[in-house]
């Protein structure tokens, strides 16, 4: 058979054109993104006009096993349990997975993550995970393996070998305002996912001012298309809609979204909202890995296992196998970067906490150093916010609404003046929305 030969620009000219693409011309395109035959100005070209004109399902489920097939492909013949994960479309004060993939792994599954770094305004589980000194996020395979097996869970980042194309793609997203594209980010989710070789898979589709799909109805058409592209792909999967209208942990940063965790591990304080999310999805993973078909009886195993320290005990050896400090859960004070300011940022006026304009947060820790502008920027893990009051909180002018993580004065100011602007307070009552907005399970 005669191997027809495509040129980047006639691909780019074809979605620009709001055509659709075939099967081979989108293995083309992953095949040059790839081996460095498409430059990134043309990778950013294709990227805009996929955003701009979209993809049908076909091209979409196209799009993502050409990714799952630019490297590695893993397998785990010799589990005992069941391999499930998670993922998060990505928010503000979205920690979950630094708690959840120890905790479904003390209920009895095995959770191969492989994250992200921070997107736009999103925190990256990896960046935040890096913030522990030592922790090694690109282990080669084997080790990954080791981990899995001795622990229950490791959080990695996808591998050179390891959908590679998803990470070219994924870096050029987020400094082209391509991040929402509906079939870059269920290609991108799934491609890793397919390639980790899990047998199940929950997602955490977030929707708000604070996410990359704000609109409900979007969120769910969003969920509704991971969910079929992934079971087309032979991937059971479910989602989860959940709100995005305020960060979901009282933390935004990386290393202060680290401390949340292990504090609301340890039980030393956790977030309701972040809590309830938790629970949920946890118990869906259960229910995904055959461990109990009863909802019910799930969410009890996770509360237990969450009560009962198992899970703050699997997170220290997850942390400790991948290089990071072996007593990180009981002495994390001593290993996080510190900020050389800690300073309460105070209301400026009485009332009710009624909304945030999230994603403005989100933005406020990039500004500080804390995300990127540039795939090659350095970070400074040290900087965030931590104590952030929840929408419906009664405040008095002058209270403290958050507590500022940062190195300088100007960076306090600037970060002071963000968050009140960010920040609506009222006299009237806030509407509380509920964490969890509705369950998304494959088209018949």
């Amino acid at each position: 058979m005669e191997t027809i030969t495509y040129l980047p620009q006639e691909l780019i000219r074809i979605k620009r054109d709001q055509g659709e693409l075939s099967r081979e011309q989108i293995a083309a395109f992953i095949s040059m993104v790839s081996d460095q035959r498409m430059s990134d100005s043309q990778t950013a070209s294709m990227a805009m006009a996929i955003f701009l004109n979209g993809m049908k399902r076909e091209e979409t489920a196209a799009l993502t096993l050409a990714m799952r097939d630019s490297g590695d492909v893993l397998n785990w013949p010799d589990a005992e349990r069941p391999i499930i994960d998670k993922h998060s479309t990505g928010g503000v004060g979205d920690n979950v997975s630094l708690i959840l993939a120890p905790l479904a792994a003390s209920c009895g599954l095995d959770v191969p993550m492989i994250s992200g770094r921070g997107l736009g305004h999103t925190g990256g589980t990896l960046d935040k995970l890096e913030a522990i000194p030592g922790y090694n996020a690109t282990p080669d395979i084997s080790k990954f393996r080791s981990v899995v097996k001795e622990t229950g869970c490791a959080i990695i980042a996808a591998t050179a070998n390891l959908a590679p194309a998803d990470k070219k793609i994924y870096a050029i997203r987020d400094i082209t305002a391509t991040v929402e594209s509906v079939p870059l980010i269920v290609a991108s989710i799934l491609s890793k996912k397919l390639a980790s070789g899990v047998s199940g898979l929950v997602l955490d589709v977030k929707c708000g001012n604070g996410s990359t799909t704000s609109d409900t109805d979007e969120a769910e058409r969003l969920a509704q298309e991971l969910v079929d592209v992934a079971s087309s792909a032979g991937l059971p999967t479910s989602a989860l809609v959940t709100d995005m209208n305020e960060p979901l942990a009282s933390a935004i940063g990386n290393a202060t979204e680290v401390i949340n965790a292990i504090e609301f591990l340890t039980g030393q304080s956790r977030d309701v909202r972040l809590y309830r999310v938790i629970i949920q999805l946890t118990a869906h993973m259960l229910m995904a890995g055959g461990i109990t078909s009863d909802y019910y009886k799930a969410e009890a195993t996770a509360q237990r296992n969450l009560s009962n320290g198992k899970a703050a005990e699997l997170f220290g050896k997850m942390v400790h196998e991948l290089g990071g400090p072996k007593d990180i859960v009981e002495n994390f004070e001593q290993h996080l970067p510190k900020a050389s300011i800690k300073r309460e940022i105070k209301a400026t006026r009485s009332g009710c906490v009624n909304a945030y304009q999230t994603r403005d947060l989100g933005m406020a820790i990039v500004a500080l150093g804390g995300g990127r502008s540039h795939p090659s920027d350095q970070l400074d893990y040290s900087v965030g916010l931590s104590e952030i009051r929840t929408i419906g909180t009664t405040i008095e002018a002058g209270e403290t609404l958050a507590l500022a993580h940062v190195n300088s004065e100007e960076q306090f100011e600037d970060l002071s003046k963000r968050f009140n602007k960010a920040c609506e307070i009222t006299d009237s009552p806030a509407f509380i929305r509920k964490p969890i907005l509705k369950k998304i399970t494959a088209s018949e």
